[in-house]
């Protein structure tokens, strides 16, 4: 079976979509759209697709497509996927997944009623180390998970003039923000190794609001979070703190630590170092290579070389007329779009949020 793909979006999608889709089998890069023309032409030219759109819709109406992959500002999000869905494709959307859990919880119940393959882009849950965690969690390696401590620290959104003057992610209106961009994917982490959340609270703010369009010296106002913080509490009973901040003047990365009862998990970003440790014992370095990074024409970092296994999971299931066995689906992403609204619900009234 040639599984026939719609592209919308030429950004990410151009630097993990389809390098992933380009080294699987029996895939038909049919069409791509983007609200930038010359950026959907520009992308097909590099992958040689042949059909080009600066309108998603007429694009969905023109084909008959069997996969169609969403990697749009969060906004657009549910009309797209509701459309796709419509229309019989089976559906890939990135995180965070909706503006809010009314729009996730109908693309979820829309894909299941028509009975469509559906994943959230939380390509994390396919790289090796992050799955080596989960085994060690499940196996009481480390005993019982008391409690987990998530910190994300980022320059890129510090310095005044470090975004364009009319960038989505700053914008909320357009659903972009800290807590969209990252905490979608720490969220999704923390169920994939402990469950589901229990309870939540949060704050979010802008620190950095007033802004200077580097090009042309014009001043604008960002209206998204630069800064977001929670704290979960799982329904197993691991308390799980999450600070991310793009607000700052210097890198530092994201560093999960993971305290169990029996021993403790460390993992950094900037170096994907998996240390683990018994009690009583020292840290053993239990890393995992992924063998997809060494793929020509893949771009490099984890974000980029997961969604090789992502996209062949994805196809899989499609061509078996499976549901997914690895990955998050749209519940999975309608679980998290709840604890974000939860989060942003915490901030405004100061108090905990029960999700159960």
């Amino acid at each position: 079976m040639t599984i026939r793909v719609g592209t919308i979006g030429a950004s990410f999608a151009k630097a993990a979509y389809l390098p992933a889709l380009s080294t699987i089998d029996d895939v038909e890069l049919v069409a791509i759209a983007s609200a930038r023309l010359s950026s959907a032409q520009s992308t097909a030219d590099m992958f040689n697709i042949p059909n080009v759109y600066d309108d998603w819709e007429t694009m969905i109406g023109e084909h008959e497509l069997d996969l169609v992959c969403i990697a749009t500002p969060t906004i657009y999000h549910a009309p797209m996927a509701l459309k796709a869905l419509n229309a019989g494709a089976h559906v890939l959307c990135e995180k965070p997944m909706a503006m809010n859990q009314d729009e996730s919880l109908e693309m979820y119940e829309t894909a299941e009623k028509l009975n469509k393959v559906h994943i959230i882009g939380h390509e994390l849950r396919f790289n090796p180390n992050r799955k080596k965690i989960k085994e060690l969690i499940e196996s009481g390696y480390i005993g019982d998970v008391r409690h987990v401590n998530i910190v994300n620290i980022s320059g890129s959104w510090g310095d005044p003039a470090s975004r364009p003057e009319g960038d989505w992610w700053s914008d909320e209106a357009m659903g972009g923000g800290r807590l969209g961009a990252n905490g979608s994917h720490q969220i999704d982490l923390l169920r994939f190794w402990l469950g589901d959340v229990g309870a939540i609270s949060g704050q979010i703010a802008t620190m950095v609001p007033d802004r200077i369009d580097k090009n042309s010296g014009s001043a604008w106002t960002a209206t998204a979070d630069d800064q977001s913080s929670f704290l979960a509490e799982m329904k197993n009973g691991a308390l799980c703190n999450v600070f991310m901040s793009g607000a700052a003047r210097h890198t530092t990365g994201n560093h999960t630590q993971i305290f169990g009862s029996e021993g403790t998990i460390l993992l950094s970003n900037s170096d994907e170092k998996l240390m683990v440790a018994k009690a009583g014992e020292d840290y053993e370095d239990m890393s995992i290579h992924d063998p997809n990074a060494d793929i020509e024409g893949i771009n490099s970092g984890i974000w980029n070389v997961s969604f090789v296994a992502l996209m062949e999971e994805l196809t899989a299931a499609i061509r078996e007329k499976r549901s997914l066995s690895w990955g998050a689906t749209f519940d999975d992403g309608h679980q998290c779009q709840i604890a974000m609204d939860a989060v942003r619900q915490s901030s405004v009234e100061r108090r905990w949020i029960d999700l159960s």
